[in-house]
C-alpha cells in the first residue's frame, strides 16, 4: 500500500490529500442530475464555486482535485487495461473495497490482473448500464473513467436526494406542480393542472376522480401536455377472493381420499369405478352422517313429544331445506321424497296422469327414455286410452327438436324427457323443450337422475312443472329420491298412497289429507337415507358443481379420443353436448367379454342395455360397454381402462 494515503476512508472522515471529498461528489452529483431538462444544473455554493454550465465534469470539482484521468495513462480509453480510476493498472494504489464508500472507487488501487478482468466486459460494452441504471455514455462524461463511478460516485445519501416535492416547488416550476410527471406528487396524490386549452381526453380515459390515489402507469390520469395515460385493469381485480363462501381449488387426489372404497383392491388392482350412471360411491361423510343418525338421532318423526323425535324431524326436514337449496326450488313444501326416480315418475303418472290424461290424449317422450321415463307412462295410456309419441334422435343421439315441434299439439297433455341420457351421456335442450310443450298448453317432467351429479340444477330457470331425480346417484344413499313439484300443480294432485303421515283427519265416514308435502309421504319414510342425502348435497356444494363439471368435461373429453382411436371401437353416442357416459361397442368381441377383461384389471363397468332398449337398438345394437365418470376419476384410470381395451383389439387382429 502507498505510505502517502490513508486508510480511513469511513463515511465523515477527512478525504486524502489532493483527493475529491466523497460528500462534496455526492452533493455534485446529485446537483447535476436534479437539474430539470433544459438548465444548468447549480453546482456553486456561498463563497465557491461559479453557478454556470460547466465545460466538464472536471469542472465541477473544487479547487485541487486530481484529474479524473492522467495525461500520462498508459491505457487507452475503455481498454481492459485502464485502472478503476484511470491510472494504468501498473500503478499501485490504496486496495479499497470497491462500492463500500461512496466515491471511494476514484481511488487508485492495487494492480489488477487482466485474466481476472473478464467480468468487467459487460461495463466496456457500448451502451452497457452502469450500476445505477443509466448509460455508460452518461456515467463515463470524463475520459477513461470506469463505468462503475455511475454506480458508487452516485449513491448519495437519501437525506441529500431531492424529494418529489422539492421538484414541485422547483423555481423552473414557478413553485407549481411539476411540468414533469416523474418529478410531480407523490403516489397517490391526484395531478392537479387542468389540460390545455383545445386538448380534451383520450375518449374512455377519463382522468381518475380526487380522494383516491392515481398513478399514472395505472390510472387514467392527465398529464400537463393534456395527454390522458391509458387506465389498466389492476392484474388481479377478476380474480375472486377465497373465503368462508368460496370453494377450493379442486384437487381429485383430496377428493379421493373422501371415498373408501375407492382405496378396494379387485383382482389385486386398485378399484376403478366407472359404473357411475348406476350408482355412486358415498364420501367419508355421508356414511358418517348416517351411522350419526342411528347412533344419537333415531326415530320416527313429526308426532311424538320426545327428544329424539324433535332430532330426527329436524334431521329429515333440514334434508328437504338442502333439497330446495339444491334445484333451487320456491319453496321447501314442494320437495317431496320418494324411493327414488322410478318412485318419482310412478307418482306423477298415477296421480297426476290419472287426473288429467284421457281417451284421445297424447304423451310425449323421447327416444333417449330409461325404461323408468318409458313403462310408467306406457301404463297411463294402456289405462286412459292415450297415445304414447316419441321424439326421434339424430345419429349422434341428440334430440330432434324439428320433429319434437310437429309432434305437440292440443291434445299433448304432458311431455317427460331425461335431461342426460343414461344410456349415450347425451345432453338434452330440456329448457327448449319445456317451454315448447308450455306453448302447447302441456305439463312438462323433467328426469334428472343422470344430470344433478354433473351440472347446475335450476328448476325455476328450466319452468318444468316436476323435476325428479335420485339419491344414489348424487353421491348419497340408495332408497331415496325426490320429486319437486309446482305448488299449484301438486296442491291439484290426489294422493298416490294412503296411510299415516299423511292425514290431517280419519273417519269411517271421510279422511282430510295433510297439506303438500306430507300428502305424498304415506307412512314411515326413509328418514336416515334422507338425513344422508341431505350430507351428499352438503359435500357436492362443498366441492362446486362447477369445479366438478369443468373437470368431468376434460376427463370425458379425454376419454372419447382415447377410446375413439383404438381400432375397432365404434362408440356409441357422440352429440357435442355430453355428460359422463362413454358407450362403445368392439368389433370381435361381446360386451360381456370386454367387461371380464376390465374387471379383471379392477376396472368396474357397465355392460348390457343399461335399462334403455329402444335407444340402443336406434343404433343397431343390444347392448354397450359404458364406462361412466364421476369427479373421484382421474386420467390414469381412462389410460388403465384404454390400454385393456387396445389390448383386445390386438389380440383380435392378431388371431
Amino acid at each position: 500500500m502507498s505510505a502517502n494515503l490513508p486508510t480511513d476512508l469511513s463515511p465523515g472522515a477527512a478525504a486524502p490529500p489532493g483527493l475529491p471529498d466523497p460528500a462534496e461528489l455526492a452533493r455534485l452529483a446529485t446537483a447535476f442530475f436534479s437539474a430539470l431538462p433544459g438548465e444548468a444544473p447549480a453546482l456553486g455554493r456561498a463563497g465557491g464555486l461559479p453557478s454556470g454550465p460547466p465545460s466538464s465534469l472536471q469542472d465541477a470539482l473544487p479547487p485541487g482535485a486530481p484529474a479524473l484521468a492522467a495525461l500520462g495513462d498508459p491505457a487507452p480509453a475503455g481498454s481492459p487495461l485502464a485502472g478503476p480510476g484511470g491510472f494504468g493498472s501498473n500503478i499501485p494504489g490504496a486496495g479499497i473495497p470497491q462500492g463500500r464508500v461512496p466515491g471511494s472507487n476514484l481511488v487508485q488501487t492495487s494492480p489488477s490482473n487482466v485474466l481476472q478482468l473478464a467480468n468487467r466486459a459487460p461495463a466496456l460494452l457500448p451502451h452497457a448500464a452502469a450500476q445505477n441504471g443509466l448509460p455508460d455514455t452518461v456515467a463515463t462524461v470524463a475520459p477513461a473513467l470506469d463505468p462503475r463511478f455511475g454506480g458508487n460516485a452516485l449513491g448519495v445519501p437519501e437525506a441529500q436526494a431531492a424529494t418529489a416535492r422539492q421538484g414541485a416547488a422547483h423555481p423552473a416550476a414557478g413553485g407549481a406542480a411539476s411540468p414533469f410527471y416523474f418529478l410531480g406528487e407523490l403516489p397517490g396524490e391526484r395531478h392537479g393542472d387542468p389540460s390545455p386549452a383545445g386538448r380534451a381526453p383520450a375518449p374512455g380515459n377519463a382522468p381518475v376522480d380526487a380522494g383516491r390515489p392515481a398513478y399514472y402507469f395505472v390510472d387514467a390520469v392527465r398529464l400537463p401536455d393534456g395527454f390522458v395515460t391509458p387506465a389498466k385493469p389492476h392484474p388481479h381485480g377478476a380474480v375472486p377472493r377465497t373465503g368462508p363462501g368460496r370453494h377450493p381449488p379442486f384437487d381429485v387426489h383430496a377428493v379421493r381420499r373422501d371415498f373408501p372404497v375407492l382405496a378396494e383392491r379387485v383382482n389385486g388392482r386398485q378399484l376403478a369405478w366407472f359404473d357411475n350412471a348406476a350408482t355412486t360411491h358415498k364420501p367419508q361423510s355421508v356414511i358418517d352422517r348416517i351411522a350419526r343418525f342411528y347412533a344419537h338421532e333415531n326415530s320416527n318423526i313429526h308426532r311424538a313429544a320426545h327428544e329424539l323425535a324433535a332430532r330426527a324431524t329436524d334431521a329429515y326436514e333440514g334434508a328437504r331445506q338442502r333439497v330446495k337449496r339444491f334445484i333451487n326450488a320456491p319453496e321447501v313444501d314442494e320437495v317431496i321424497f320418494v324411493r327414488g326416480t322410478t318412485e318419482a315418475i310412478n307418482l306423477v303418472a298415477k296421480s297426476w296422469g290419472m287426473q288429467h290424461v284421457g281417451a284421445g290424449d297424447e304423451i310425449v317422450v323421447s327416444h333417449l327414455e330409461h325404461h323408468a321415463n318409458i313403462v310408467p307412462w306406457q301404463q297411463l295410456a294402456a289405462a286412459r286410452g292415450a297415445t304414447l309419441r316419441v321424439i326421434p334422435v339424430d345419429d349422434s343421439g341428440q334430440v330432434l327438436l324439428d320433429a319434437y315441434r310437429k309432434l305437440l299439439n292440443d291434445r299433448t297433455k304432458i311431455v317427460a324427457v331425461t335431461q342426460v341420457s343414461n344410456a349415450l351421456g347425451t345432453v338434452v335442450p330440456v329448457k327448449e323443450i319445456v317451454e315448447l310443450a308450455h306453448r302447447a298448453g302441456a305439463r312438462a317432467l323433467v328426469d334428472g337422475a343422470q344430470s344433478v351429479s354433473h351440472m347446475r340444477v335450476d328448476v325455476q330457470d328450466l319452468g318444468a312443472d316436476f323435476f325428479v331425480f335420485s339419491g344414489h346417484k348424487v353421491f348419497g344413499p340408495t332408497g331415496i329420491g325426490v320429486v319437486w313439484g309446482k305448488r299449484e300443480v301438486l296442491e291439484d294432485m290426489p294422493p298416490w298412497q294412503g296411510g299415516g303421515n299423511m292425514i290431517a283427519d280419519v273417519t269411517f265416514e271421510k279422511t282430510v289429507f295433510q297439506p303438500i308435502p306430507n300428502k305424498f309421504e304415506a307412512g314411515t319414510g326413509n328418514i336416515a337415507d334422507a338425513v344422508g342425502l341431505g350430507a351428499a348435497i352438503d359435500y357436492v356444494e362443498r366441492i362446486g358443481i362447477e369445479n366438478i363439471a369443468r373437470y368431468e368435461h376434460e376427463l370425458l373429453a379425454y376419454g372419447m379420443r382415447q377410446l375413439g382411436a383404438i381400432r375397432g371401437v365404434r362408440l356409441i353416442g357422440t352429440a357435442d353436448d355430453k355428460a359422463s357416459v362413454m358407450s362403445f361397442v368392439l368389433a370381435g368381441h361381446g360386451t360381456e367379454e370386454v367387461g371380464r377383461a376390465l374387471n379383471d384389471e379392477g376396472i368396474a363397468v357397465r355392460t348390457g342395455h343399461h335399462c334403455a332398449q329402444p335407444i340402443l337398438r336406434r343404433f343397431g345394437v343390444e347392448a354397450t360397454v359404458r364406462p361412466s365418470l364421476a369427479f373421484y376419476n382421474t386420467f390414469d384410470e381412462i389410460d388403465r381402462l384404454a390400454q385393456v381395451v387396445q389390448r383386445l383389439a390386438g389380440q383380435r387382429r392378431a388371431g
